[in-house]
């Protein structure tokens, strides 16, 4: 099974409106990141169906599996603001190439949507864009909770 490859911003494509919001966003939850073990900080934004911005990062413990990402902390942060539906997912990292959510927080998001629009972006300027179906393409849903 291949990974889906990120599509490339296009030069004249216009930017969904508000990715300017949501990447400072994401950038500036970033800078608040707590990575000491991988040093790999990770800023999420999600923007709500109503055009709210809900921003996370990554945070760490010396305890690895008790760390949460970023994407699923915007998540979770949105969900207790209230929020149910969401349009668009901005990650910003300092990796050399634009890095998508990990499987568990492809899982977590799908609950609420696989049409969700997401885009990476690094600090060095590169940026990628998928659907939340295309890098999840056979989720569990709550469908699949479905029994005789």
């Amino acid at each position: 099974m291949s990974a889906a490859k990120p599509r490339p911003a296009s030069p004249v494509a216009a930017a969904p409106p508000g990715l300017d919001a949501l990447r400072a966003a994401a950038g500036t939850a970033m800078t608040r990141a707590y990575a000491p073990y991988s040093r790999f900080r990770v800023g999420a934004a999600l923007r709500a169906s109503g055009g709210e911005i809900v921003a996370g990062c990554n945070v760490e413990n010396s305890s690895f599996p008790s760390g949460g990402c970023a994407e699923r902390g915007a998540l979770f942060a949105a969900v207790v603001a209230g929020h149910r539906r969401f349009t668009h997912l901005t990650i910003v990292t300092e990796a050399e190439e634009p890095t998508p959510p990990c499987g568990m927080c492809r899982q977590a998001l799908v609950e609420f949507g696989a049409a969700l629009e997401i885009s990476s972006f690094t600090t060095g300027g590169r940026e990628a864009h998928w659907t939340l179906a295309e890098l999840l393409p056979s989720p569990f849903t709550p469908q699949s909770l479905h029994h005789r």
